[in-house]
């Protein structure tokens, strides 16, 4: 594990500060939490949460040129492979814990989302919904997987390795145990009431500890 001390701010990048759904997941949080985001790419998240809402973050992150970008961004960063775990954090360190759109990059996913618990009081984790319509009908029509916004990949290229829907979470929280106090799921910014699973186009969850 290797820590990266942060270095002055800079502007990230228009893209990352239009993802909508970096608002939603600040509305979760308390200002002034502390927040630690895996998988947190060039720190645009914490970036966001830290101008916003003040928040004493921390982001871990294994790419050499995602590492740079967070110090560059001024983002306090850990250099380090979420599948080795979180045994390096203290159970209860952090006021909330993020996984967003990493969850189906991950091999280790029950592991990674038991930590996540273990070290945070909250976690929240976001993923793109394999099940929204739009993937369903390229695969039915087109008989190819998905191409999207939230899933921009190809097949041969993408770093996905576990696809899952709406109801596949829900299903693996519930056989879990793990209490999830909020759900949201969008589609172009739009929060999805109506059969969320059909036509929800990304998936957010807000998880409380086990037991």
């Amino acid at each position: 594990m290797t820590h990266v001390p942060a270095q002055a701010h800079t502007h990230f990048s228009e893209a990352a500060a239009e993802r909508r759904d970096f608002a939603a997941i600040a509305q979760w949080i308390a200002p002034g939490a502390k927040v630690l985001d895996l998988g947190c790419g060039d720190g645009a998240l914490l970036g966001y949460l830290r101008d916003t809402l003040k928040v004493r973050g921390y982001g871990v992150e294994k790419d050499d040129a995602n590492v740079l970008a967070c110090v560059k961004n001024g983002i306090n960063v850990i250099q380090m492979n979420l599948e080795e775990g979180l045994s390096g954090f203290e159970a209860g360190s952090f006021d909330v814990v993020i996984l967003s759109q990493t969850l189906q990059a991950v091999y280790q996913t029950e592991r990674i989302v038991l930590e996540m618990l273990r070290v945070g009081q909250e976690a929240i984790v976001t993923f793109p919904n394999f099940g929204f319509w739009k993937h369903r009908l390229q695969l039915f029509v087109g008989g190819r997987m998905p191409v999207s916004r939230t899933l921009p990949h190809q097949w041969y290229n993408t770093p996905n390795v576990h696809l899952c829907t709406i109801s596949d979470f829900d299903a693996f929280c519930r056989e879990r145990s793990i209490p999830v106090s909020e759900r949201l799921v969008i589609t172009e910014g739009k929060t999805i009431h109506l059969f969320p699973n059909l036509l929800g186009n990304l998936a957010m969850y807000r998880c409380g500890r086990v037991g």
